[in-house]
């Protein structure tokens, strides 16, 4: 897949296959879940073995998970925890992980992963890819490929999703999500462009509307990236600069998502002759300018004024830059620009002269302390 034509190009899908990415559209109410939530389908349909356990039942067949790793681990700390659990030996660990559900080695993987058990942590990956053997239905395969990618083992899940082949429709939009979480998590780059090009019937401009769970934070929601900016990415870690490039240039949407993709094409493409990308910065620039986003507007004019002298909006970009810099009363910033044209040393002087030390008063650091004086090397 290189060149333009490769990034146009269009198959023919069956019609339910369009019905699927009805789907993609629901993402943004999906990403509110847990992680597990994205891959299983309703917990209902699941087999008996994956049902919740009741808090009386997991009480009295399961020792608490802070018993599981070491006492130096993630054992809880305070006055209510000052007689420390039991750890587990590692025969009564293998008793307990074998007859563990998916559902209590999820939260095991996550604080086994936390306290670096990296034992415990492989004897959990091998437990679960030999607990559900295929055939299993959907809902178990993607439960399963889900906690693994908590035990931080992409590629087995990835061995655990090849054991499903999903029908057309949603069944196929849960599959390749998670298969592309996974490839991508596995840096498997050629898998997880192929899941998205899959995702989306390689209807690429549909691509920038999808976003994708990049990361959790510590409050549990979740970060996200336009699909289009991802498969670009893993386009260039494939070496495919040119068409990764040309993928963004499909962007169609106006906010500053959108001309951070137009700046990363503009990099990828800069052997273009200097006049395109002069097109493609004015681009950059207006949307940049419209949403405020005016650090990325920085950057994109700093750019657009290392262009061919030859080229009018080389120029331009410096005025515009003078422009800014007054707009943001900014006098590093305009000395910065200013000290190299002997035209304008006179204000170039005076802007340095208003140039002071992070701790003089005014400055960012005013408040803080002086620093420790470096003691000397040199012996007495």
């Amino acid at each position: 897949m290189t060149g333009t034509a490769a990034v146009a190009r269009r198959r023919r899908r069956p019609a339910e296959g369009l019905s699927a990415l009805l789907v993609l559209f629901c993402w943004p109410a999906l990403i509110q879940a847990p992680l597990g939530a994205w891959a299983a389908p309703d917990p209902a349909a699941a087999p008996s073995s994956l049902a919740q356990p009741s808090a009386a039942a997991g009480a009295a067949a399961s020792p608490p998970l802070a018993s599981i790793v070491s006492p130096t681990g993630l054992a809880p700390t305070g006055p209510a925890a000052a007689v420390p659990a039991p750890v587990l030996s590692e025969a009564a660990f293998a008793k307990l992980i074998a007859t563990a559900s998916l559902e209590s080695l999820d939260p095991l993987c996550r604080q086994l992963v936390e306290a670096e058990e990296l034992v415990r942590l492989r004897l959990v990956r091998q437990r679960l890819l030999a607990m559900h053997p295929a055939p299993q239905p959907l809902a178990v395969v993607l439960a399963n490929a889900d906690v693994l990618l908590s035990c931080q083992a992409p590629d087995g899940a990835l061995r655990v999703l090849e054991r499903y082949g999903p029908a057309p429709g949603a069944e196929q939009v849960q599959w390749l999500t998670l298969q592309w979480r996974a490839a991508n998590a596995a840096l498997d780059h050629q898998r997880a462009a192929l899941a998205l090009e899959r995702l989306t019937a390689e209807r690429y401009g549909q691509l920038e509307t999808l976003a994708l769970p990049i990361q959790r934070r510590p409050d549990g929601s979740v970060i996200t990236r336009s699909a289009l900016q991802v498969m670009a990415d893993h386009l260039e870690a494939l070496g495919q600069r040119r068409t990764a490039g040309q993928l963004l240039l499909l962007s169609r949407q106006s906010d500053v998502g959108a001309s951070e993709r137009l700046q990363q094409a503009i990099r990828l493409l800069a052997d273009l002759p200097p006049q395109e990308l002069d097109v493609l910065l004015e681009r950059a620039l207006e949307q940049a300018a419209a949403a405020g986003a005016w650090s990325l507007v920085s950057e994109l004019l700093t750019t657009q004024a290392a262009l061919p002298v030859a080229v009018s909006g080389s120029q331009r970009a410096i005025e515009r830059q003078l422009r800014l810099t007054r707009r943001l009363d900014d006098a590093y910033g305009e000395w910065q620009l200013r000290r190299q044209d002997p035209a304008a040393a006179a204000r170039s002087l005076e802007l340095q002269q208003q140039l002071r030390s992070p701790r003089a008063p005014g400055g960012h650091a005013a408040d803080l302390p002086a620093p420790s004086p470096v003691p000397s090397l040199s012996s007495p």
